[in-house]
């Protein structure tokens, strides 16, 4: 079991003390709303990680009445308090193991020492007065992990003299002695708004921005400026940017959350992603945070606090990342999921070991962060296109579907009927999906994932349910891009509960590159590829001999189940054709179908053994080959 710090609910007195200025209140007692807002919970129930009075009390006793303190007696001294501040920082986390609090508390550290530093330089430099000290990215949103980036940006009056730039500088070379990693712009208010109209990643970056030292009013207006601007803008063209952009990203990290090796940050239903509604939530709904988004009901309370149970484990596994490495490392590569599992308490259990288990903590919430992607996206559909859905011609609908419809491309349920009055048809939307190539509209996606627990064994013991799930494995179309969304839905795995034990379970060796329902997934795909000739020059005897096979719904049932039974204690091949005779007979299965379907996934690593590891020369071998396999059918 992981070991994860409940917070306390008392706020500090110092921490309410504290000269930082947020757009964001501070939140409540409720322990997953501080996980939403890092550093706002930081502050609100632990004591400042630098002691801002102890350093400028040492820093003055350097100092003389005539002269402020050297630049290397400065250096010093910050450099110590940092490393303190730091060392105390990484010893609470490994007894924490709460990502949520030390992006919070490491945020918290380089405010403080940004302040210091910013009251020192006016010591040393003039014309700090009419700068201010704004952060931006991921420090500007108070999420901080070990080795983050430090971005920041300095607001300037509208005439930038000397004075401004050498108090700049002497900051900058301060903080770049330290070893921090500082990505800094300089800009005057204008500049600021002109750079936002001509480059979105600059204005996503001010979306996050919040002050830090200096003159706060600049900071305040420039805060205006930006809501004015957004104020003006149609949410849905930022929105669909950001989108695209995620979706690019998403293909450089190979397009799937279930890599055996994924990238915390940037790959699919990582860091990134929930940045990502974060911006989407700033922008198109003007609020400060997810925990306003549900005040404005757009989320419900339970989707905010998987949202935030998400972006905690996230962070935590990021944390750890990055402390492992000692550097900024963002793919979880084998020998690092092997030293963090047991850091977060997972030992092996029930037929997998505990690296299996914390990867497959891994991959669910990186599910989350989908499922919650598609509620955002079906919330906007309702809130931004209502005027849009009018005009679009009646063409694009199809009423012989009751009750759903195909709009623009996409299955959507009526309105006015619910899933959990006859729970089918959670099935029947993914086979019209399959049959008419249709994807299924975000807001019905919504709803399906509210309404997954009406799917229960009455309905998966239902003859009609059984066998429309078996006309989507079986069809002549892909069926692997409905499964999938069958799978990322959740309903997949609730409609098959053998099947839902192995959604998200990693392999942990190096001959399998996604989890075992990925893996199955894209086998089904290949299947099919075979058997259309889309892979006939990569395997040209499968694509041959495929059309000689006599039953299809074998084949394909059995690579589905073949390797069901993953994770049990026991051989995976002598469990899973057990399991087999379970479910065949409940998809509809004849008698010898689901006999074939048992034998099929009982000896489905036969031929690959005998191939690698016996001599094929020996006639012996070829005999005792045969002797199993018995039948071209079954060759």
């Amino acid at each position: 079991m992981t070991k994860i710090l409940d917070l306390p609910s008392s706020k500090s007195q110092s921490a309410k003390s504290s000269p930082i200025a947020s757009p964001v209140a501070m939140p409540d007692g409720i322990a997953w709303h501080r996980w939403l807002l890092p550093l706002q919970g930081a502050m609100a129930v632990n004591e400042p990680p630098l002691d801002r009075l102890a350093i400028e009390a040492e820093l003055d006793s350097y100092a003389t009445c005539k002269t402020p303190v050297n630049r290397s007696k400065l250096l010093s001294c910050l450099r110590t308090h940092l490393d303190q501040a730091k060392a105390s920082l990484c010893e609470s986390f490994y007894h924490s193991n709460d990502g949520a609090v030390y992006v919070g508390m490491h945020a918290w550290v380089i405010d403080i020492l940004l302040q210091s530093l910013y009251a020192q330089t006016q010591k040393q430099c003039v014309g700090g007065d009419e700068l201010a000290l704004i952060a931006v990215g991921g420090y500007g949103r108070g999420e901080m992990a070990p080795f983050s980036d430090i971005d920041i940006m300095f607001l300037m009056p509208k005439k930038v003299t000397e004075t401004h730039t050498k108090f700049i500088e002497f900051m900058l070379y301060i903080l770049w002695d330290l070893g921090l990693k500082i990505g800094h712009s300089t800009r005057s208010l204008t500049e600021s708004i002109d750079a936002a109209n001509d480059d979105q990643t600059v204005l996503t970056s001010l979306l996050e921005m919040r002050h830090v030292a200096g003159d706060n009013s600049m900071w305040v207006k420039l805060n205006r400026a930006v809501q004015r601007k957004i104020a003006k803008q149609k949410p849905l063209a930022y929105v669909e940017e950001k989108l695209g952009e995620r979706d690019l990203r998403h293909k450089r990290f190979g397009d799937t959350r279930y890599v055996v090796e994924p990238n915390v940050k940037d790959g699919k239903g990582g860091l990134r992603d929930l940045h990502s509604l974060f911006w989407i939530t700033k922008y198109a709904y003007r609020a400060n945070s997810i925990i306003e988004i549900v005040k404005k009901g757009v989320l419900r309370d339970a989707e905010a606090r998987k949202f935030a149970l998400a972006q905690r484990f996230l962070w935590t596994v990021r944390c750890h990342l990055h402390l492992h490495a000692d550097r900024p490392e963002e793919r979880l590569d084998f020998e690092a999921q092997m030293i963090i599992a047991p850091r977060l308490g997972f030992a092996d259990r029930g037929g997998l070991r505990g690296v299996e288990r914390f990867m497959k903590r891994y991959y669910l919430a990186a599910r989350s962060v989908g499922n919650l992607t598609r509620i955002f996206c079906a919330a906007m559909e309702t809130d931004f296109r209502k005027s849009l859905i009018d005009w679009r011609p009646d063409f694009l609908r199809t009423h012989e579907l009751d009750p759903f419809h195909i709009e623009s491309g996409r299955v959507r349920l009526a309105d006015d009927v619910l899933f959990r009055d006859a729970p089918i048809r959670l099935i029947e939307l993914f086979a019209i999906a399959q049959k008419h190539d249709a994807d299924v509209h975000p807001s019905t996606l919504q709803r399906v994932t509210r309404a997954l627990s009406t799917l229960d064994s009455k309905t998966r013991d239902d003859a009609q349910a059984n066998q429309l799930f078996l006309d989507i494995l079986t069809s002549r179309k892909n069926p692997e891009r409905v499964l999938r969304l069958m799978n990322e839905s959740g309903v997949f795995g609730r409609f098959l509960p053998d099947f839902g034990r192995i959604v998200a379970m990693m392999q942990f060796d190096m001959y399998h590159s996604y989890t075992v329902d990925e893996h199955t997934l894209k086998a089904i795909g290949i299947l099919h590829g075979i058997e259309t000739g889309a892979l006939r020059q990569a395997a040209p005897i499968a694509t041959e001999v495929m059309p000689e096979i006599g039953s299809r719904r074998a084949l394909y049932v059995a690579m589905l189940l073949h390797d069901i039974a993953k994770g049990r204690s026991g051989n995976h091949s002598v469990l899973g054709a057990e399991v087999a005779l379970v479910v065949c007979p409940r998809l509809g299965l004849s008698h010898e179908e689901t006999e074939t379907v048992s034998w099929l996934i009982l000896h489905h690593l036969l031929m690959s053994k005998i191939a690698f590891r016996y001599d094929l020369n020996d006639p012996q071998t070829i005999e005792d080959f045969a002797s199993i396999v018995q039948s071209p059918e079954r060759l």
